[in-house]
């Protein structure tokens, strides 16, 4: 495996194409913090049996043309070629072109609010970075977050453009926001949870996407499970909505932060976990607050709270030891930040 891997990047560094195909394989496995090409294609993997398997295989379709606009994007700014390589201009475009099919209708003009929208969120992605290196974090998700709510939003004004997230529009207090009944399948439901990230109702795809994660990393698949037991459990103790829970939709969120906190940014360890325990309740709390804010305008949460729980975590700068490996991720965060706004500085 280790020489396939070898073999694949010494093609990628003399090949452009290679080289490009390289990078949008990345993409999808950084959006769980993995810089892996066989995570990431197993990951698309995954998407395009939930995509079909759930009747949208325009999901899979806007999920590879997010991704293929976001990275141009990315080689059209000039952006800085290491992070171009290694999939940051390609996760967030990635989950946009996801979103886009799954809660607007199929229509020609669709397609065209997806382009438009895939590019924006890499242009977003270099101006939150900008500012979020001021605090030594990343943008994570946000770029997608952001572009999407806009997009969504944006389309209750358009008569060409239907706004199909499965929501219903109320206001805190008027009639009950929970409900359903709750399946006690619980292993599928954890599956779920994971599928979720990628906005995939579908247990087979989680269980890929965990397979994705074992690939490259051990503990990011264990903090995966954990973080999504972990909101599912304690959502369910605080009695949420049933048929919302059963899908994973209250798992997902916890799952990035578990692997963001728990494998990624801190060595795996004690303090490491218990404080990662904490970060899941705490991205929980986020979301259904979250929610309570979005229901009127019934747009989705996103990552959103992954986003905001996960930044509240690493601001108080935790003496954890960091993760012993070549890539130096905490550094990693600030100095990509800073190499993506260098060749816009230039410019002026």
């Amino acid at each position: 495996m280790t020489q396939v891997v070898r073999g694949w990047d010494g093609l990628s560094d003399r090949n452009p194409l290679i080289e490009f195909v390289d990078a949008c394989l990345r993409g999808p496995a950084q959006v769980v913090f993995q810089n892996n090409p066989l995570s990431g294609l197993l990951i698309l993997v995954a998407v395009a049996w939930g995509a079909f398997e759930n009747g949208q295989p325009r999901v899979f379709g806007g999920a590879v043309l997010g991704l293929v606009v976001g990275t141009v994007t990315a080689i059209v700014l000039q952006v800085d070629r290491p992070s171009l390589r290694k999939g940051l201009f390609g996760f967030s475009p990635v989950l946009t072109g996801i979103a886009v099919p799954t809660f607007l209708d199929h229509r020609p003009l669709m397609w065209l609010y997806l382009v438009l929208g895939a590019a924006a969120t890499t242009v977003i992605t270099l101006a939150l970075n900008a500012v979020f290196k001021t605090w030594g974090l990343t943008a994570f998700t946000f770029p997608f977050v952001l572009t999407t709510w806009v997009l969504l939003m944006g389309a209750y004004q358009f008569n060409r453009l239907t706004v199909l997230t499965g929501l219903k529009p109320r206001f805190p207090g008027e009639g009950a926001l929970t409900g359903g009944r709750f399946n006690w399948d619980l292993i599928p439901i954890l599956f779920r949870g994971v599928s979720q990230v990628y906005l995939i109702n579908s247990w087979v795809s989680g269980l890929i996407i965990l397979v994705a994660l074992l690939i490259n990393s051990r503990w990011s698949a264990l903090f995966a499970l954990v973080g999504s037991a972990g909101a599912t459990l304690l959502a369910l103790w605080f009695g949420v909505d049933g048929l919302s829970l059963d899908k994973g939709l209250y798992g997902f969120n916890a799952v990035l932060t578990a692997i963001a906190v728990g494998a990624v940014l801190h060595r795996p360890g004690v303090f490491v976990t218990i404080y990662t325990l904490f970060g899941i309740a705490l991205t929980l709390f986020v979301h259904v607050a979250l929610a309570t804010v979005l229901t009127p305008l019934a747009i989705p949460v996103l990552t959103g709270p992954f986003n905001i729980a996960t930044w509240l975590l690493l601001l108080p700068q935790r003496h954890f030891a960091p993760v012993p490996n070549h890539e130096r991720v905490k550094e990693t965060i600030v100095s990509t930040a800073k190499r993506t706004i260098q060749p816009l500085q230039k410019k002026r």
